[in-house]
């Protein structure tokens, strides 16, 4: 129950986001415009808010207070964001060069934790166009399967991505370099990431982004995270990958086993439909690769 006050005083209590945190200090975005607030002692002895959690927070004289944390549609480790609608997956063409098995382990990752990826090819401007068509019937592949496929680079408008970002908490992953940054910076003209250039001798971009924040984008709000190119599965349940990739999903359910891990046994749907061009044959591949990993480590 919301507290009572009296008439013609603004509400003491509030529902919001919160986007940015920095210490002890959390800033709320509430529909009256940002606060900064600490969590009320509970909860830091409990579990603390992360950025993109929606709480309740409340005015105390002239300072705020979380007092709620609303329970999480998900939650992303690293980097710590709560409540992500979508992740896109952000792969360039150059400089670093295009990787399908990034591109196939941070879709893995993404869907793992249930949020919706959607890949975005960048820096199309910097190869030859034979290059170009090649990754785009690569891609083509993975647009059949059912993944949101866009293509970005400094002359692009950027109007599909922007329709996706609008009212949606996203996160941008990919490869250090990838152009993350550079992309926001495109989509909204006010908003000013540091970019740096590529490192010549490392052949990957230097880590531009400091603390996971929720920007203001496209009438949306976005993490523009630390880039990476390894990922670490040790420590995940990979038990249920299969039932959740967007590329296997047309075929679940029809193979002759019901518990078919899609490795070796016989009458397998999705080995049909790798087979078939259906499903990418990297993609399988790092797939079966992920799971034979975890069946080494038992």
């Amino acid at each position: 129950m919301k507290r009572k006050e009296a008439a013609g005083k603004e509400p003491m209590e509030r529902e919001g986001t919160v986007t940015k945190i920095i210490s002890s200090q959390y800033t709320v975005q509430t529909p009256d415009g940002p606060v900064t607030a600490v969590p009320a002692g509970k909860l830091r002895r409990d579990r603390k808010p992360v950025v993109g959690d929606h709480v309740t927070v409340s005015r105390i004289q002239d300072s705020w207070r979380i007092e709620k944390i609303h329970p999480r549609q998900n939650e992303l480790l690293r980097p710590r964001v709560a409540n992500v609608d979508q992740a896109l997956v952000v792969t360039s063409c150059k400089d670093p060069d295009f990787s399908q098995r990034l591109l196939d382990r941070l879709l893995f990752l993404t869907e793992l934790t249930n949020i919706r990826p959607v890949i975005l090819l960048t820096k199309t401007d910097l190869v030859d166009p034979g290059e170009l068509e090649q990754l785009r019937r690569l891609l083509d592949l993975y647009a059949a399967c059912g993944y949101t496929v866009l293509e970005s680079c400094p002359e692009s408008g950027d109007e599909q991505l922007a329709a996706l970002l609008k009212g949606r908490i996203s996160v941008l992953c990919g490869q250090s370099g990838a152009g993350k940054s550079s992309l926001l910076n495109r989509l909204d003209p006010s908003f000013h990431l540091r970019t740096q250039e590529i490192s010549k001798a490392l052949g990957r971009g230097k880590h531009t982004t400091r603390h996971c924040e929720l920007h203001e984008v496209a009438k949306g709000l976005v993490a523009d995270t630390p880039g990476f190119s390894s990922l670490d599965f040790s420590r995940m349940d990979l038990s249920g990958l299969d039932r959740k990739l967007t590329a296997f999903s047309p075929w679940t359910g029809q193979c002759r086993f019901a518990d078919c891990r899609h490795i070796n046994e016989p009458d397998c749907a999705i080995k049909q439909a790798v087979d078939a061009g259906r499903i990418p044959q990297g993609l399988y591949d790092d797939y079966k690769f992920l799971r034979q990993e975890e069946h080494n480590r038992r």
